[in-house]
């Protein structure tokens, strides 16, 4: 999968810091060899928002950077520009839900762990509408249909040519929480057990005989890219989302998502269970 938007932003930032700091330069010193602030230069580290390729490119000079750093780098500063299909939509969305959106278009793997709703990508139209009536009190019909109708559109990722490894570890609650009615979550449950069979699609489901657990404090998503070092964790909270990307955050979600897959039951009986809850519908 090669590099989106987002990946190549990220990576332009840590890899102008490192050139920077290889020369032994301060931000206030670098910034003002190129005729940009201190403030701007550290904008451009720091991976927020966009970049002018001419900077980029006056930077590697000052930085002595080699020919090929210096095509490379100014290719991700222009990369970084281009934009996604949710940037086209007509209203805007949440700037929480944009940044997943952009993560989310670029990743080789997602490790989810949930214990409210199951995962969105894996979720029917019907459930994710009940989802979202329930949470979102005050939003009109219309509105539902459009969060309902970007969450479908995300899904999309799942049939690429070379879709990423989704792996989820749903906790035992999730699904026996009756969400839209019997119908509408027995038609899940039967969703989410077929999705399991694709091969990039892991489902395990954490009984509650597991007892506490390694992540008791609630859903994540760790959005893999093919730089573990530009991994991010995504945790859901109201009105929003946090995300996190410092490497002892990223360390102790990983570690904890590696306790809950040993935890949680294997493939095989993940399934079972799934089958045996819905024919109790």
């Amino acid at each position: 999968m090669t590099a989106g938007p987002t990946t190549r932003r990220r990576q332009l930032g840590v890899e102008l810091r490192r050139l920077r700091e290889r020369k032994g330069l301060t931000l206030e010193d670098a910034g003002a060899r190129v005729g940009i602030s201190k403030a701007t230069l550290s904008r451009y580290e720091t991976k927020e928002g966009s970049v002018k390729w001419p900077a980029v490119d006056a930077l590697c000079h000052e930085y002595e950077a080699s020919s090929e750093e210096r095509s490379w780098l100014i290719d991700l500063a222009k990369g970084s520009r281009i934009q996604g299909w949710w940037r086209s939509l007509a209203d805007p969305i949440p700037e929480s839900m944009s940044l997943m959106l952009t993560l989310e278009d670029e990743v080789v793997s997602e490790g989810h762990y949930a214990c409210m709703y199951v995962p969105g990508l894996l979720q029917t139209r019907a459930y994710a509408e009940a989802v979202h009536r329930a949470s979102e009190m005050r939003c009109t019909d219309q509105e539902i249909e459009r969060m309902v109708d970007i969450r479908m559109k995300r899904q999309e990722l799942l049939t690429r040519d070379n879709p990423p490894h989704i792996w989820a570890v749903v906790d035992e609650a999730v699904v026996r929480r009756m969400v839209g009615g019997r119908d509408v979550m027995r038609s899940q449950l039967r969703h989410l057990v077929g999705q399991a069979l694709e091969p990039h699609v892991t489902v395990q489901i954490l009984p509650f005989t597991a007892g506490a657990h390694a992540a008791a404090v609630g859903s994540f998503v760790i959005l893999g890219n093919a730089e573990p070092d530009l991994d991010v964790v995504y945790v859901d909270i109201i009105g929003g989302g946090l995300f996190m990307e410092k490497p002892q955050e990223l360390t102790r979600y990983k570690l904890a998502f590696d306790y809950l897959r040993a935890q949680a039951l294997d493939i095989n009986s993940s399934a079972a269970l799934l089958n045996r809850i819905c024919e109790e519908l």
